[in-house]
């Protein structure tokens, strides 16, 4: 079983990009935020032909979030209980026996704004969430773009982004206590060095240069970790006519045990 996030940086001007890193990489379930589409306009018969059914909520202009999956979805939940938000960033379903959370993660703007402010708030929210989810469904997978690097190795220059946006202390320690209620980063089962990333600027060549930070994260429960094959990070699409600014993390999961 393969699954994947993707941050698309507007579905509607990315579909070509998705429809073509599906046939190449076939994925069975393919996570993906900022999808930046009202509900109405999700391009649903593009994608069945492509062999997916989705699950989307979203919204005009700003984020939005939607899981594709080549196996039937199920027990769909838009955002959570209690969280009255109007922002569409939190999608769950179920895949086989997989619970899928997918998640864009507020960015937060500044350290020490309001809009950070907000984020640590949500993250807050969404880990009682997870707290729950996780006791109900015990193969949990939570990916998404998590607008945070979790430590200096994730970084393409730890001094200059010391204390910002990203990768400040109580954005790490927030995602900490999120992972914290059982929850592994895939990628660090396979790799422990630095130097990989999911996200470039689009400005200074970035991407050429490799000024990157990893925010895009797959995390897995302690009943899927076993079941881990390979985490990986795909920079082949950020190397694509109008990329989006992100690139696909990848799982790979041996779910016939």
């Amino acid at each position: 079983m393969k699954l994947a996030s993707w941050n698309v940086n507007s579905l509607n001007v990315r579909l070509p990009h998705v429809e073509r890193w599906c046939a190449e990489a076939q994925p069975d379930v393919l996570a993906l935020q900022e999808t930046k589409l009202e509900d109405a306009k999700f391009p649903v018969a593009a994608l069945e032909a492509a062999g997916y059914g989705c699950a989307y909520s979203g919204q005009k202009t700003y984020n939005g979030v939607a899981i594709l999956s080549r196996a039937p979805i199920s027990d769909v939940r838009h955002g959570i209980d209690g969280f009255d938000d109007p922002q569409r960033r939190i999608l769950s379903a179920t895949v086989g026996d997989v619970r899928v959370v997918n998640l864009y993660v507020v960015n937060g703007q500044a350290v020490g704004s309001e809009k950070y402010a907000y984020k640590l708030d949500w993250l807050a929210k969404v880990t009682a969430y997870l707290a729950e989810e996780i006791r109900r469904h015990p193969r949990l997978v939570v990916m998404g773009d998590f607008n945070i690097a979790p430590d200096d190795r994730d970084v393409h220059d730890p001094a200059a982004w010391h204390e910002q946006i990203l990768c400040s202390t109580p954005e790490r320690d927030a995602l900490k206590r999120l992972q914290d209620i059982g929850l592994a980063d895939s990628f660090r089962l396979f790799n422990e060095d630095g130097g990989h990333y999911s996200w470039w600027d689009y400005r200074q060549a970035a991407f050429r240069r490799n000024l990157g930070l990893r925010i895009d994260l797959v995390l897995v429960s302690e009943a899927l970790r076993p079941l881990c094959m390979a985490a990986t990070i795909d920079r082949e699409p950020r190397t694509w006519e109008r990329a989006s600014d992100h690139t696909p993390a990848v799982l790979e999961l041996d779910n016939g045990r």
